[in-house]
């Protein structure tokens, strides 16, 4: 009874946050028993000479083995990708998916630059970013320790990662990413002269949003709220 209700609660998640979850949740359990970290890297030789095309994904899957790393992890892309898709981007999932490719390309174009194999922390970094500047006045409490308005967050998960002894260098590069896609997306379009340079494309709006409705057209009179009257016999 307990998974049925454990699992009937996972499929109130909205959709992309449910998919992008379970896929980190199961690529880590496969690297227990059934694959290697060594398949999931991002490798540009292998990728691009040797058509390995999955590692462009698998690399953003892959947050360690399991430990206390991992469910760190999984905790803020649980919780900030939802937060993100229930408040901001509610009823635009084409848009939210869109964002997603949008950092994914620009981190590995980056990642080339820095030698970094696994990109998924700084997924997640840039999930948190976007987050935390679209809700400014929100206040954080992190684990009982600290509370500060939103902003900082990143930059606090930025700091425990060095207390832990990691590179800050993959979150430094989500940071980054979070930063050009505010930008572009929330502040340029607000200037004078501005405009939103990142176009969703029609066929992920019409693959994941449905049609949009017509603003022309006008519903038949019984499809229209209200009281109506019986039609003649």
């Amino acid at each position: 009874m307990a998974w049925q209700g454990l699992a009937a609660e996972f499929l109130q998640v909205p959709a992309v946050t449910r998919a992008y979850t379970a896929a980190c949740v199961l690529t880590t359990a496969a690297v227990l028993d059934l694959l290697s970290p060594f398949q999931l890297y991002f490798n540009p030789h292998l990728v691009f000479r040797k058509f390995q095309i999955w590692r462009l994904v698998t690399n953003f899957l892959f947050f360690g083995h399991l430990g206390f790393s991992f469910f760190f992890n999984m905790l803020f892309v649980f919780r900030y990708c939802r937060m993100l898709e229930e408040g901001s981007f509610r009823g635009r999932k084409a848009d939210f998916v869109f964002m997603f490719l949008f950092g994914g390309v620009v981190m590995t174009l980056l990642g080339l630059l820095g030698s970094l194999f696994f990109l998924g922390q700084a997924l997640m970094a840039m999930l948190v970013y976007v987050w935390s500047r679209r809700s400014p006045r929100v206040r954080v409490n992190f684990f009982g320790l600290l509370t500060f308005q939103a902003p900082f967050l990143p930059w606090v998960l930025l700091g425990f990662s060095l207390l832990l002894g990691n590179s800050i260098l993959v979150d430094l590069l989500g940071i980054a990413v979070g930063h050009i896609y505010y930008f572009l997306e929330d502040v340029f379009p607000n200037q004078p002269g501005g405009k939103r340079l990142l176009l969703t494309p029609g066929f992920l709006k019409l693959l994941l949003d449905g049609p949009e409705e017509d603003p022309n057209y006008l519903p038949l009179p019984e499809e229209q709220p209200g009281p109506h009257l019986a039609p003649l016999q």
